[in-house]
């Protein structure tokens, strides 16, 4: 296993239709070693195979083992995923800060795993006991179970986030740009001009806040000049 990247433990999978979507889940957050122990069916089955899309090379690789404590008995650091309160006496991380921790393990050179329970019931308090912390997700308390390849894909998910540099939101204007506020002041006073024989318009007293929500409305849209040059056909095809 790359020092840099964590392994996915999968302790007795039931379905191979989740082993493979769970393979799909690791590739899309760019991890690649699976580790099963006694999983109930063939994870190279056409069902897992199908369900991977296009990730079968992480199942062909996968490596089976007979027991949580042999699967996790090279790895330096484990942490065990659960949704149930356990009575043992265990740091818990919400799903991000497990994955900052697991991030700064690996970066001194410690091999370090997250392992995941059977679909029905989770993992059980002896696997548990083996790991050195929890990591939980805190989703509806009256709803808190998931489908084992979400639970992998969560998890992975928040751990490839500290790989990568985030990239702030940002506008996507394609062809053009957003507009100024010259261009956007320059559009409101056309259709002001064309407002001249509306009631509001004329009556004084309505006309400052009418003028003032038309351009509340418009230059807080962040318009592009394209938007604004179909804005203008518009009320030019009404106006006629």
């Amino acid at each position: 296993m790359p020092n840099n990247l964590p392994c996915i433990v999968l302790v007795e999978p039931q379905l191979a239709e989740n082993i493979g979507m769970a393979a799909r889940a690791m590739k899309n957050c760019g991890l690649t070693e699976m580790r099963l122990v006694c999983p109930r069916e063939d994870h190279l089955s056409p069902k897992a195979l199908s369900a991977s899309s296009n990730s079968e090379e992480i199942l062909q690789n996968a490596k089976i083992y007979a027991s949580s404590a042999e699967a996790i008995g090279d790895l330096q650091y484990v942490l065990a995923t659960t949704a149930r309160h356990r009575d043992q006496t265990k740091m818990v991380f919400n799903a991000d800060a497990g994955a900052l921790a697991v991030a700064e393990r690996l970066s001194r050179g410690e091999r370090c795993g997250f392992m995941f329970g059977p679909e029905r019931t989770g993992l059980r308090n002896e696997d548990v006991s083996l790991a050195d912390a929890i990591i939980t997700v805190p989703l509806n308390p009256k709803h808190c179970s998931l489908n084992l390849s979400q639970a992998v894909l969560l998890i992975g998910y928040e751990f490839y986030k500290t790989t990568i540099n985030s990239q702030p939101a940002q506008m996507i204007v394609n062809h053009t740009q957003i507009a100024d506020k010259a261009k956007i002041l320059t559009f409101c006073r056309h259709i002001e001009d064309k407002l001249q024989n509306f009631a509001n318009y004329s009556d004084d007293n309505k006309k400052e806040k009418l003028v003032i929500n038309l351009r509340n409305i418009f230059t807080r849209s962040e318009l592009t000049e394209q938007e604004l040059n179909t804005l203008y056909g518009i009320i030019n095809y009404l106006d006629k």
